[in-house]
Protein backbone atom coordinates (compact mmCIF):
# COMPACT_ATOMS: atom_id res chain seq x y z
CA UNK A 1 0.00 0.00 0.00
CA UNK A 2 1.96 3.22 -1.00
CA UNK A 3 0.32 6.38 -0.26
CA UNK A 4 3.30 8.68 -0.27
CA UNK A 5 2.59 11.01 -3.56
CA UNK A 6 -0.90 11.13 -1.67
CA UNK A 7 -1.85 14.79 -1.59
CA UNK A 8 -5.08 14.22 0.71
CA UNK A 9 -4.60 15.10 4.67
CA UNK A 10 -3.22 12.02 6.41
CA UNK A 11 -5.39 10.28 8.93
CA UNK A 12 -3.85 7.43 10.92
CA UNK A 13 -5.98 4.62 11.79
CA UNK A 14 -5.35 1.86 14.76
CA UNK A 15 -7.50 -0.78 15.45
CA UNK A 16 -8.37 -4.16 16.92
CA UNK A 17 -9.81 -6.11 19.71
CA UNK A 18 -9.81 -5.01 23.11
CA UNK A 19 -6.65 -5.24 24.86
CA UNK A 20 -4.37 -5.66 21.77
CA UNK A 21 -2.20 -2.89 22.53
CA UNK A 22 -3.88 -0.04 20.83
CA UNK A 23 -3.57 2.94 23.11
CA UNK A 24 0.06 2.30 24.03
CA UNK A 25 0.67 2.21 20.24
CA UNK A 26 -1.21 5.26 19.69
CA UNK A 27 0.73 7.13 22.18
CA UNK A 28 3.85 6.58 20.81
CA UNK A 29 2.63 7.48 17.57
CA UNK A 30 1.17 10.63 18.67
CA UNK A 31 4.31 11.62 20.31
CA UNK A 32 6.39 11.08 17.71
CA UNK A 33 4.15 13.00 15.07
CA UNK A 34 2.45 15.68 16.83
CA UNK A 35 -0.16 14.00 16.47
CA UNK A 36 -3.96 13.89 18.42
CA UNK A 37 -5.36 10.77 19.68
CA UNK A 38 -8.95 10.60 18.59
CA UNK A 39 -11.43 7.69 20.35
CA UNK A 40 -13.21 5.30 18.75
CA UNK A 41 -14.06 2.84 21.33
CA UNK A 42 -18.13 3.17 22.33
CA UNK A 43 -17.59 2.38 26.22
CA UNK A 44 -14.70 4.82 26.24
CA UNK A 45 -16.82 7.71 25.35
CA UNK A 46 -19.09 7.59 28.44
CA UNK A 47 -17.87 9.71 31.54
CA UNK A 48 -19.19 7.35 33.68
CA UNK A 49 -16.59 4.95 33.36
CA UNK A 50 -12.56 5.46 32.97
CA UNK A 51 -11.71 2.30 35.26
CA UNK A 52 -14.10 -0.06 33.49
CA UNK A 53 -14.06 0.85 29.80
CA UNK A 54 -10.05 0.69 30.07
CA UNK A 55 -9.19 4.62 28.88
CA UNK A 56 -5.93 5.55 28.88
CA UNK A 57 -4.46 7.31 32.44
CA UNK A 58 -4.38 10.61 33.43
CA UNK A 59 -0.86 10.81 32.96
CA UNK A 60 -1.01 9.08 29.61
CA UNK A 61 -3.36 11.55 28.78
CA UNK A 62 -0.96 14.05 29.78
CA UNK A 63 1.70 12.91 27.41
CA UNK A 64 -0.28 14.14 24.24
CA UNK A 65 -3.91 15.15 23.65
CA UNK A 66 -6.56 12.36 23.39
CA UNK A 67 -9.92 13.26 22.39
CA UNK A 68 -13.36 11.77 22.69
CA UNK A 69 -12.60 10.25 25.67
CA UNK A 70 -15.16 10.35 28.66
CA UNK A 71 -17.13 13.30 26.89
CA UNK A 72 -20.53 11.96 26.97
CA UNK A 73 -22.88 11.72 29.86
CA UNK A 74 -24.25 7.76 30.15
CA UNK A 75 -27.89 9.21 30.64
CA UNK A 76 -27.90 9.84 26.39
CA UNK A 77 -26.99 7.01 24.24
CA UNK A 78 -23.99 7.84 21.76
CA UNK A 79 -25.03 6.51 18.32
CA UNK A 80 -22.65 5.59 15.74
CA UNK A 81 -23.96 8.76 13.56
CA UNK A 82 -23.30 10.90 16.79
CA UNK A 83 -19.53 9.77 17.34
CA UNK A 84 -18.76 10.61 13.49
CA UNK A 85 -19.82 13.65 13.87
CA UNK A 86 -17.64 14.50 16.58
CA UNK A 87 -14.94 12.57 15.39
CA UNK A 88 -14.85 14.62 11.63
CA UNK A 89 -14.95 17.81 13.53
CA UNK A 90 -11.93 16.32 15.39
CA UNK A 91 -9.99 15.26 12.39
CA UNK A 92 -10.64 18.78 10.34
CA UNK A 93 -9.53 20.81 13.78
CA UNK A 94 -6.12 18.26 14.05
CA UNK A 95 -5.73 19.39 10.18
CA UNK A 96 -6.47 22.87 10.16
CA UNK A 97 -3.79 22.45 13.20
CA UNK A 98 -1.23 20.75 11.04
CA UNK A 99 -1.43 17.95 13.47
CA UNK A 100 -1.94 13.89 12.81
CA UNK A 101 -5.49 12.60 13.92
CA UNK A 102 -4.58 9.03 14.91
CA UNK A 103 -7.93 7.15 15.70
CA UNK A 104 -8.02 4.63 18.09
CA UNK A 105 -10.23 2.48 18.76
CA UNK A 106 -12.12 -1.71 18.27
CA UNK A 107 -15.58 -0.34 17.73
CA UNK A 108 -16.17 -1.22 13.94
CA UNK A 109 -19.40 0.36 14.04
CA UNK A 110 -18.45 3.59 14.71
CA UNK A 111 -15.26 3.35 12.34
CA UNK A 112 -17.28 2.19 9.13
CA UNK A 113 -19.65 5.28 9.84
CA UNK A 114 -16.60 7.66 9.58
CA UNK A 115 -15.35 6.15 6.95
CA UNK A 116 -18.35 4.87 4.62
CA UNK A 117 -21.13 6.92 5.94
CA UNK A 118 -24.60 6.57 6.63
CA UNK A 119 -27.99 5.21 5.45
CA UNK A 120 -30.11 8.05 5.46
CA UNK A 121 -32.68 6.90 7.25
CA UNK A 122 -35.57 8.98 8.33
CA UNK A 123 -36.59 9.59 11.86
CA UNK A 124 -38.23 6.50 13.44
CA UNK A 125 -42.13 7.32 14.64
CA UNK A 126 -41.65 6.71 18.31
CA UNK A 127 -44.92 4.95 18.26
CA UNK A 128 -43.95 1.83 16.03
CA UNK A 129 -40.26 2.43 18.33
CA UNK A 130 -41.94 1.84 21.00
CA UNK A 131 -44.07 -0.59 20.03
CA UNK A 132 -41.11 -2.94 18.65
CA UNK A 133 -38.83 -2.36 21.92
CA UNK A 134 -41.75 -3.94 23.79
CA UNK A 135 -41.27 -7.55 22.16
CA UNK A 136 -39.75 -9.68 22.98
CA UNK A 137 -36.79 -10.89 20.74
CA UNK A 138 -38.73 -14.14 19.41
CA UNK A 139 -41.61 -11.81 18.84
CA UNK A 140 -39.06 -9.24 16.82
CA UNK A 141 -38.20 -12.05 15.33
CA UNK A 142 -41.15 -13.80 14.22
CA UNK A 143 -42.46 -10.19 12.88
CA UNK A 144 -38.77 -9.83 10.77
CA UNK A 145 -39.14 -13.09 9.12
CA UNK A 146 -42.35 -12.08 7.70
CA UNK A 147 -41.60 -8.29 7.16
CA UNK A 148 -37.75 -8.64 6.00
CA UNK A 149 -37.06 -12.08 5.37
CA UNK A 150 -33.76 -11.30 3.58
CA UNK A 151 -32.40 -8.75 7.17
CA UNK A 152 -33.87 -11.91 8.90
CA UNK A 153 -32.01 -14.43 7.32
CA UNK A 154 -29.04 -12.12 8.04
CA UNK A 155 -29.06 -12.14 11.46
CA UNK A 156 -28.91 -14.14 14.26
CA UNK A 157 -32.23 -14.82 16.04
CA UNK A 158 -30.67 -13.31 19.71
CA UNK A 159 -29.74 -10.37 18.12
CA UNK A 160 -31.95 -8.52 20.38
CA UNK A 161 -30.78 -4.68 19.22
CA UNK A 162 -30.28 -5.41 15.39
CA UNK A 163 -33.51 -7.25 15.41
CA UNK A 164 -35.55 -4.47 16.51
CA UNK A 165 -33.54 -2.19 14.58
CA UNK A 166 -34.00 -3.58 11.06
CA UNK A 167 -38.13 -4.29 12.42
CA UNK A 168 -38.70 -0.98 13.76
CA UNK A 169 -36.82 0.34 9.86
CA UNK A 170 -39.15 -1.52 7.24
CA UNK A 171 -42.36 -0.65 9.70
CA UNK A 172 -41.67 3.40 9.79
CA UNK A 173 -40.07 3.66 6.17
CA UNK A 174 -41.53 0.68 4.21
CA UNK A 175 -38.31 0.08 2.82
CA UNK A 176 -35.95 -2.86 4.15
CA UNK A 177 -32.45 -1.44 5.74
CA UNK A 178 -30.59 -2.63 3.04
CA UNK A 179 -31.91 -0.52 0.33
CA UNK A 180 -31.19 2.04 3.13
CA UNK A 181 -27.60 0.92 3.65
CA UNK A 182 -26.94 0.93 0.27
CA UNK A 183 -27.04 4.65 -0.50
CA UNK A 184 -24.38 5.89 2.75
CA UNK A 185 -23.34 9.66 2.68
CA UNK A 186 -20.94 11.39 4.56
CA UNK A 187 -18.38 9.39 4.70
CA UNK A 188 -14.51 10.74 5.08
CA UNK A 189 -12.93 7.89 3.29
CA UNK A 190 -12.09 9.47 0.27
CA UNK A 191 -10.95 12.46 1.53
CA UNK A 192 -8.50 11.42 3.49
CA UNK A 193 -5.05 9.55 3.01
CA UNK A 194 -6.00 6.83 5.17
CA UNK A 195 -3.16 5.01 7.10
CA UNK A 196 -4.25 2.11 8.60
CA UNK A 197 -3.06 -0.52 11.25
CA UNK A 198 -4.53 -3.48 12.51
CA UNK A 199 -3.33 -5.39 15.62
CA UNK A 200 -4.15 -8.95 15.29
CA UNK A 201 -2.06 -9.93 17.71
CA UNK A 202 -1.71 -13.75 19.16
CA UNK A 203 -4.60 -15.01 21.07
CA UNK A 204 -3.45 -17.08 23.82
CA UNK A 205 -1.73 -13.56 24.78
CA UNK A 206 -4.32 -11.64 24.01
CA UNK A 207 -6.99 -13.97 26.40
CA UNK A 208 -4.27 -13.34 28.88
CA UNK A 209 -4.32 -9.65 28.69
CA UNK A 210 -7.94 -9.49 28.46
CA UNK A 211 -8.08 -11.41 31.76
CA UNK A 212 -5.16 -9.49 33.44
CA UNK A 213 -7.32 -6.57 32.46
CA UNK A 214 -10.60 -7.00 34.24
CA UNK A 215 -8.72 -8.02 37.12
CA UNK A 216 -7.70 -4.56 36.87
CA UNK A 217 -10.71 -3.44 37.01
CA UNK A 218 -12.59 -5.08 39.60
CA UNK A 219 -10.32 -2.71 41.91
CA UNK A 220 -12.01 -0.45 44.27
CA UNK A 221 -12.14 2.49 41.85
CA UNK A 222 -13.79 0.17 39.21
CA UNK A 223 -16.75 -0.92 42.09
CA UNK A 224 -17.06 2.39 42.57
CA UNK A 225 -17.59 3.57 39.44
CA UNK A 226 -20.51 1.01 38.86
CA UNK A 227 -21.04 1.78 42.20
CA UNK A 228 -22.08 5.76 41.14
CA UNK A 229 -23.64 4.23 37.86
CA UNK A 230 -26.07 2.07 39.46
CA UNK A 231 -26.92 4.78 42.15
CA UNK A 232 -28.30 7.25 38.98
CA UNK A 233 -31.03 4.64 38.17
CA UNK A 234 -30.40 4.45 34.38
CA UNK A 235 -32.32 2.95 31.85
CA UNK A 236 -30.65 -0.84 32.01
CA UNK A 237 -30.91 -0.56 28.36
CA UNK A 238 -28.44 2.22 27.96
CA UNK A 239 -25.10 1.08 26.10
CA UNK A 240 -23.42 2.70 29.73
CA UNK A 241 -25.03 0.33 31.60
CA UNK A 242 -24.61 -2.55 28.90
CA UNK A 243 -20.77 -2.49 29.21
CA UNK A 244 -19.05 -5.27 29.78
CA UNK A 245 -17.94 -4.81 33.61
CA UNK A 246 -20.92 -3.26 34.77
CA UNK A 247 -23.01 -6.21 34.91
CA UNK A 248 -20.68 -8.69 36.52
CA UNK A 249 -19.69 -5.79 39.28
CA UNK A 250 -22.96 -5.03 39.56
CA UNK A 251 -24.02 -8.73 40.36
CA UNK A 252 -21.19 -8.75 42.85
CA UNK A 253 -22.80 -5.76 44.73
CA UNK A 254 -25.91 -6.60 44.83
CA UNK A 255 -25.04 -10.27 46.04
CA UNK A 256 -26.29 -12.30 43.61
CA UNK A 257 -22.35 -13.19 42.35
CA UNK A 258 -19.61 -13.78 44.32
CA UNK A 259 -16.23 -11.60 43.95
CA UNK A 260 -15.13 -15.10 42.91
CA UNK A 261 -17.58 -15.59 40.13
CA UNK A 262 -18.26 -11.69 39.05
CA UNK A 263 -14.48 -12.04 38.50
CA UNK A 264 -14.97 -15.42 36.18
CA UNK A 265 -17.96 -14.03 34.54
CA UNK A 266 -16.48 -10.51 33.43
CA UNK A 267 -13.13 -12.42 32.19
CA UNK A 268 -15.37 -14.50 29.98
CA UNK A 269 -17.14 -11.50 28.73
CA UNK A 270 -14.34 -9.64 27.94
CA UNK A 271 -12.15 -12.48 26.03
CA UNK A 272 -15.54 -13.48 23.99
CA UNK A 273 -15.81 -9.71 23.28
CA UNK A 274 -12.30 -9.77 22.05
CA UNK A 275 -12.80 -12.69 19.89
CA UNK A 276 -15.66 -10.92 18.22
CA UNK A 277 -13.42 -7.82 17.78
CA UNK A 278 -11.04 -10.04 16.17
CA UNK A 279 -13.41 -12.12 13.89
CA UNK A 280 -14.40 -8.59 12.30
CA UNK A 281 -11.04 -6.95 11.85
CA UNK A 282 -10.17 -10.35 10.67
CA UNK A 283 -12.65 -10.30 7.66
CA UNK A 284 -14.36 -6.99 7.22
CA UNK A 285 -11.64 -4.09 6.45
CA UNK A 286 -10.08 -3.90 2.80
CA UNK A 287 -7.06 -6.99 2.39
CA UNK A 288 -4.81 -4.64 1.93
CA UNK A 289 -5.17 -2.62 5.08
CA UNK A 290 -1.95 -3.95 7.16
CA UNK A 291 -2.61 -6.33 9.89
CA UNK A 292 0.09 -6.37 12.89
CA UNK A 293 -0.03 -10.16 14.13
CA UNK A 294 2.86 -10.33 16.73
CA UNK A 295 2.67 -8.96 20.50
CA UNK A 296 3.29 -5.18 21.50
CA UNK A 297 4.49 -6.26 25.08
CA UNK A 298 8.52 -7.24 24.47
CA UNK A 299 8.83 -3.98 22.26
CA UNK A 300 8.59 -3.64 18.75
CA UNK A 301 6.40 -0.69 18.86
CA UNK A 302 8.81 1.09 16.54
CA UNK A 303 8.25 -1.65 13.39
CA UNK A 304 4.71 -1.59 14.44
CA UNK A 305 4.48 2.60 13.45
CA UNK A 306 6.20 1.79 10.31
CA UNK A 307 3.64 -0.37 8.75
CA UNK A 308 1.55 2.72 9.59
CA UNK A 309 3.43 4.25 6.03
CA UNK A 310 3.46 7.69 7.98
CA UNK A 311 6.46 8.79 5.87
CA UNK A 312 6.63 12.03 4.50
CA UNK A 313 4.86 15.50 5.00
CA UNK A 314 1.70 15.82 6.64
Amino acid sequence: MNKAASPLPKLALIAGPTASGKSALALALAEREDGIVINADSAQVYRDLRIVSARPSAEDEARAPHHLYGYRDGAEACSAADWAADAKAEIEAAHGGGRLPILVGGTGLYLRTLLEGIAPIPDIDPAIRRQVRSFSVEQSYAALKREDAPAAERLRATDTARIARALEVIRSTGRPLAEWQREKVGGIGRSVSLRPLLLLPPRQWLYERCDARFGAMFSEPGISEVRALLDRGLNPLLPVMRAIGVREIAGCLGRSLSREQALEAGRTATRQYAKRQYTWFSRQPPADWPRWTAALDCGGLDDALAALELQGAR
